[in-house]
This record gives C-alpha cells, structure tokens and sequence, in this order.
C-alpha cells in the first residue's frame, strides 16, 4: 500500500529551503558591496549606479564590467589562499567564485 504524502509539510519545508537561499543571497550581496568598497558610498548612490548597469544596453560596457568583475574575483581568491594556510579554502564561499560565464567551464 503507498504511503500518504503530507503535502503541507513538503511545503513547510520548500518555503523554509526558498527563505535559507534568500537570506544566503541577501547576506552574500552585503559581502560583495563592503568587499568591492562601495559600501562608502551613500545609498542613492549604490542604487543609481546599480539602475544605470541595469538598464544598459551597451554590450560592450556589459562585458568589460564582467571582466572588471571576474579579474577582482580572482584576485581576492588568490589572497584568501595566502590567509588561509596556501590551500585556497577560507571556510565560507565568496560569492560569484564560480567560474565566469564563457570561460569554457561546464556549470551543468
């Protein structure tokens, strides 16, 4: 006989799995706005820039920010290796340390 599923309790715990990620990704953005240093500027500042990336059609601005970005990745990687005995492992994940869009790595 097949046992009854308790869809609300499936449910509970989707919503609380959706609630851990939120909160991850909100806490993992505070990181990179005080590592990158913009936590210096004012928020309408923060948020002017942030609109104007958003809104840009320019591809060629697109990219050279992706590699501004992956370049910045890399280097903070490169010096939490050297904190953190050689190995490269801090204990928390950086955030975006995944491989940068196009770089050939296979993400599936």
């Amino acid at each position: 006989m097949r046992r009854v599923r308790d869809y609300d309790a499936e449910l509970k715990a989707l919503e609380d799995k959706a609630r851990a990620l939120k909160a991850r990704r909100v806490e993992q953005l505070g990181t990179l706005v005080t590592s990158t240093g913009a936590d210096a500027l004012d928020m309408e500042m923060l948020a002017g820039v942030l609109l104007d990336a958003v809104a840009t059609k320019d591809a060629d601005a697109k990219e050279a920010w992706r590699a501004k970005g992956a370049a910045f990745f890399q280097r903070r990687g490169r010096k939490g290796s050297r904190k953190a005995g050689g190995d490269g492992s801090s204990g928390a994940p950086q955030p975006g340390a995944g491989p940068a869009p196009g770089s050939g790595a296979a993400s599936d």
